[in-house]
């Protein structure tokens, strides 16, 4: 399928920090009516529809050449609401049921905008039935399935994006530009931060709670182990990002966004090793307040052989020593600090990098890079226009790094050393049973399980 090339919107930091409301707020949009030939549209579907889910499938069928034409989510309340939006879509519980029935010959193109425990099943299944992909952040629950999602997507040579919409950008495009330009010379180190926290120190509650009438609950638990329901928000809808086996911490979550820009400018490639300071999960749930270094080979945009990047969340913040070398600008609430050979750069999350002592009247010179629509870019790539910036090729090798920071975090104080070629710690063992989960009886997938 082919149209005209359609021009990108720029992201301002505005629409960024605000869009996704926006996107709940707008009013009711109607799929206008087909005013292309029917080789022209894309046929969308959406695996989520509410909350993330909500703000992409809204992004995404706001392409003129869209039509979103089925959505499933295991809870029904918020499928039948999607309807009173989209009255002519065809709603499902079941993933495997809007494949089967609709597959490559009714979809072009899905996103999967689920809790993470499902990102990567759900999206394999997608590429088995040839569908371009848009996969949430962080692409996948574990690192085994993020290589595997990346070498099914090279494998079937599918358009696919990871939803870390920032990375369109004209903020962090900025920032990638002016590193990779030399403005602050040799990169020597990162710090990187979030303040979020998507820890729990307490112990699962020990009751069994009655499942509400519109959610599938083995639906929800997927390809993880069953259990009790636990209401009260605990796991649907809202705090699942803090448990083990459905979420990735404050890390998986900010870390996708956060790094990415880290990642991009310094080009950077699996790290060697990586290290864990603070407290471990507990049996079901993440940890707050993180500290985590990272040892990346270096390249021709670093000062050594190796680069130290380092992350911060929850009440953790960088050493004084940042702080006090980039006065008087102040740490932002979330975000980068470059240092380089001849300069620093502060990149906020999200707001235009700032060179630390470097004039207004010399930063306003600097040409700051264009943005995109993330989300059009997708949809213009499926239509054979252009390409997508963080296809799976990149936002999987991201998601692995990411995830490393996970599987350290039960390892407190040891540095585990990574062989990204063999998906294995080489010096501790009994690291790499997290590697890779086990998928429960019934539910597995082909191509991982």
């Amino acid at each position: 399928m082919h149209e005209k090339s359609v021009s990108s919107n720029h992201l301002t930091r505005r629409h960024l920090i605000r869009g996704t409301v926006g996107l709940f707020a707008a009013p009711a949009f109607i799929p206008r009516l087909i005013s292309a030939a029917p080789s022209e549209r894309v046929r969308h579907a959406s695996f989520g529809a509410g909350g993330m889910a909500g703000a992409d499938l809204s992004a995404i069928a706001s392409h003129k050449n869209v039509d979103l034409v089925a959505v499933a989510d295991v809870d029904s309340e918020r499928g039948e609401a999607l309807k009173k939006r989209f009255p002519n879509i065809q709603v499902f519980q079941d993933y495997r049921k809007l494949l089967d029935k609709l597959g490559p010959n009714g979809l072009d193109s899905v996103n999967v905008s689920t809790p993470d425990h499902m990102h990567a099943p759900i999206g394999a299944t997608a590429m088995a039935h040839n569908l371009a992909v848009y996969g949430q952040k962080p692409l996948t629950h574990d690192i085994y399935e993020s290589r595997r999602l990346t070498e099914i997507a090279a494998e079937k040579k599918l358009v696919t994006q990871m939803g870390v919409q920032i990375h369109s950008a004209r903020e962090y495009r900025s920032a990638v530009a002016w590193i990779q330009e030399g403005a602050i010379g040799k990169i020597k180190e990162v710090h990187t931060w979030s303040s979020k926290k998507w820890g729990d120190p307490t112990s699962k509650p020990d009751r069994t709670d009655k499942v509400p009438a519109s959610l599938d609950w083995q639906g929800w638990l997927g390809v993880c182990d069953d259990r009790p329901f636990i209401g009260d928000g605990y796991y649907h809808p809202g705090n699942w990002r803090r448990r083990l086996d459905f979420g990735t911490g404050t890390f998986g979550d900010m870390g996708c966004h956060i790094y990415d820009p880290v990642f991009k400018a310094l080009d950077l490639t699996a790290p060697i090793s990586v290290k864990f300071d603070g407290k471990a999960p507990n049996a079901t749930n993440w940890a707050d307040d993180a500290q985590v270094l990272y040892v990346f080979p270096g390249n021709n945009f670093t000062d050594a052989k190796t680069v130290n990047v380092t992350w911060y969340d929850g009440d953790r913040r960088p050493p004084q020593f940042v702080i006090d070398a980039i006065k008087p600008n102040g740490l932002p609430d979330q975000g980068s600090v470059f240092f380089g050979t001849t300069g620093i750069l502060i990149l906020p999350h999200v707001a235009m990098p700032i060179i630390v002592g470097e004039s207004k009247e010399a930063t306003a010179k600097r040409q700051a890079a264009p943005g995109a629509d993330h989300w059009h870019q997708f949809v213009n790539a499926v239509q054979g226009n252009g390409k997508t910036s963080a296809h799976f090729g990149y936002a999987g090798p991201l998601t692995e790094s990411i995830l490393l920071g996970g599987v350290a975090s039960r390892f407190p104080g040891m540095e585990l050393q990574w062989n990204a070629k063999e998906l294995q710690f080489t010096n501790a063992p009994e690291a790499n049973k997290y590697v890779k989960k086990a998928y429960r009886k019934g539910w597995d997938v082909p191509g991982l399980s």
